[in-house]
C-alpha cells in the first residue's frame, strides 16, 4: 500500500504539462507531471497523491482532487 499525501497545487502549467504540489505536513514541494494525474488540476486545488521516484527525484503520481 502506497503512502498517500495531501497538499495544494502551488503551480501547474497546462501547456507544458507540469507543476508543483506543496505538502500539507511540511514546506516540501513535489514535482507533478500530467502523466501522474487522475483528475485535471489547477493552481490552488487541494489534492491527494502518492510519491514515486522519477528521473530527477520524487514525483507526485495518482494525483486526485479532494475537497
Amino acid at each position: 500500500m502506497e503512502q498517500k499525501f495531501t497538499g495544494t497545487v502551488k503551480f501547474f502549467n497546462e501547456t507544458k504539462g507540469f507543476g508543483f504540489i506543496k505538502h500539507d505536513e511540511s514546506a516540501k514541494e513535489t514535482f507533478v507531471h500530467v502523466n501522474g494525474l487522475i483528475h485535471e488540476i489547477q493552481q490552488d486545488d487541494r489534492v491527494e497523491f502518492e510519491l514515486q521516484e522519477g528521473r530527477k527525484g520524487m514525483n507526485a503520481v495518482n494525483v486526485r482532487r479532494i475537497d
